[in-house]
């Protein structure tokens, strides 16, 4: 196992110690971060104004994302939305960036056994949990094309993208991280935000992982209580590795959340966080003892490879309240052409 953290992991941690925890380093960077918020306005306004063209398209398009970097919960939430609308009779498909893909022509069609070091391993985990079709590349219009070729198509979920205007959007959905907000509330690099906090103000609906703040907000509880083992695909639940002393590892963009999901559960973990989107080798999560090794099922699509009976990976589920789902139907119903 690498015992030093690589360049990006310290960058990573020094900069939500500035963001989320230090009160006076981002004040020095603010003027960095007002400069980055008027350049992220002026370009939103050449849209508006048709200087630069967006794209409409002719079925709906729902945008899922955040104004904030890191991890927020949007593809367990595109899991479920998924699940949602096939049952009400949509035939959804899936567009996403391909975040830690590195192909060579894009976009690229994604299903369960696509490699994740190609296509990016969000896009793997969303085409084997969703069983949709996924187009994955940087321009979003791109895919959403090359997705209306391939597949029929009745509504388009966009993960992330709120801020690809290019590819017009009928519903805007914003994912908030309920524990770590918008931390010192100012834009790159001064702050988290890719976005002002004003720009909630435009979208469709709000919803937050973990706790709602304000009244316009829908909650969400990420839920997983079962781990899988990655080689024989044997299921325990998590309350069997209480006894047992385990490791834990995650790159994604909140790693302390899968880590408070297991101490939870009443497991005692050492813990190892990586940078999100991290492309694990095997000897990222091999140890030399024989101790259950746990990490996300985002991970575990990157490390199926070189893993060993040792690992197991913990998939989780979006639940969000119950109004969410009726307020998500309406609107689209109300939008769809």
């Amino acid at each position: 196992m690498k015992t030093t953290p690589n360049r990006s992991a310290q960058l990573r941690k020094w900069a939500e110690k500035v963001w989320y925890k230090d009160p006076f380093i981002g004040v020095w960077l603010f003027p960095l971060g007002f400069i980055f918020s008027d350049i992220v306005r002026f370009r939103k306004f050449l849209y508006q104004v048709g200087v630069l063209k967006i794209h409409r398209l002719p079925v709906p398009v729902v945008i899922v994302g955040n104004i904030t970097v890191g991890g927020t919960g949007k593809t367990p939430l595109i899991i479920w939305m998924a699940t949602l609308l096939k049952e009400a009779g949509y035939q959804p498909g899936i567009i996403s960036r391909g975040y830690g893909g590195h192909a060579d022509i894009w976009p690229q069609s994604v299903n369960a056994n696509s490699q994740a070091e190609i296509v990016g391993d969000e896009a793997v985990l969303l085409a084997k949990q969703t069983g949709c079709p996924v187009v994955v590349g940087p321009l979003r219009i791109d895919d959403a094309k090359q997705l209306l070729r391939e597949a029929n198509c009745t509504i388009i979920l966009s993960d992330d993208g709120l801020q690809h205007y290019a590819l017009h959007r009928d519903i805007e959905i914003a994912v908030i991280d309920g524990e770590r907000r918008f931390g010192n509330g100012y834009c790159l690099p001064a702050g988290p935000l890719r976005e002002p906090i004003s720009r909630l103000q435009s979208v469709d609906l709000i919803i937050v992982n973990g706790e709602k703040y304000e009244d316009n907000e829908y909650s969400m509880r990420l839920v997983g209580d079962t781990a899988i083992n990655m080689v024989t695909s044997e299921q325990k639940p998590l309350a069997e590795f209480s006894d047992v002393e385990c490791y834990a590892i995650a790159g994604i963009g909140n790693p302390e959340r899968f880590f408070k999901l297991l101490a939870a559960a009443g497991l005692s973990c050492k813990t190892r966080s990586f940078p999100d989107h991290y492309p694990f080798e095997a000897g990222d999560i091999l140890f030399s003892d024989n101790k259950p090794v746990l990490m996300t099922e985002k991970d575990a699509v990157k490390c199926t490879s070189f893993a060993s009976e040792q690992h197991w990976y913990v998939p989780v589920t979006a639940v969000p309240e119950p109004q969410f789902a009726e307020q998500l139907l309406d609107l689209i119903r109300k939008k769809v052409r």
